[in-house]
């Protein structure tokens, strides 16, 4: 049993881990309720579980719970602000970047990382930048349209990353 502390969407969350090898994915899905995240490979291959974690992009099926005791986890679900999207999910939305919507959380939350981490909005960067998230569906160009305007929307915002 081990007590961790930390920020979930900008909530502080206390839990009791009965399991050291608990993974960062499942303790969001099964003890948050926080479903968005989506198991995909259970290897770090495919990118469908990425969060944020003290705003950097993180395979969350491959990070135990208890290696972010005392980090800030930002999920799909706390980005948008109240019914309003963030810029790089309404850049998802305005493209179309989605058919079947599985890979959608980890590509937003891999291009909001992007975004913050300052990489420019040019399609080959960002092509470079997705390499570790997978789509079955879409043939990636939609994404990268929709990532490279969310980029530009966020950059027009200002800071859009505190608290990321």
């Amino acid at each position: 049993m081990r007590q961790i502390a930390l920020e979930v969407n900008g909530a502080r969350v206390m839990h009791t881990i009965a399991d050291n090898s608990v993974t960062l994915v499942n303790f969001l899905r099964e003890q948050m309720g926080l479903t968005g995240t989506h198991v995909g490979c259970d290897t770090a291959q495919c990118g469908a579980c990425t969060v944020l974690v003290d705003g950097k992009a993180i395979k969350s099926c491959n990070v135990l719970v208890v290696q972010v005791d005392g980090k800030r986890v930002r999920t799909i679900e706390g980005v948008a602000d109240g019914e309003t999207l963030h810029p790089m999910q309404q850049a998802f939305s305005a493209r179309h970047a989605l058919q079947c919507g599985f890979c959608t959380p980890g590509m937003v939350m891999r291009g909001i990382s992007m975004a913050c981490e300052g990489t420019p909005p040019d399609p080959e960067r960002i092509r470079s930048g997705l390499c570790g998230n997978l789509c079955r569906c879409t043939g990636y160009e939609g994404i990268v349209l929709a990532i490279a305007d969310g980029m530009r929307e966020m950059q027009k915002q200002g800071d859009v990353c505190a608290g990321l």
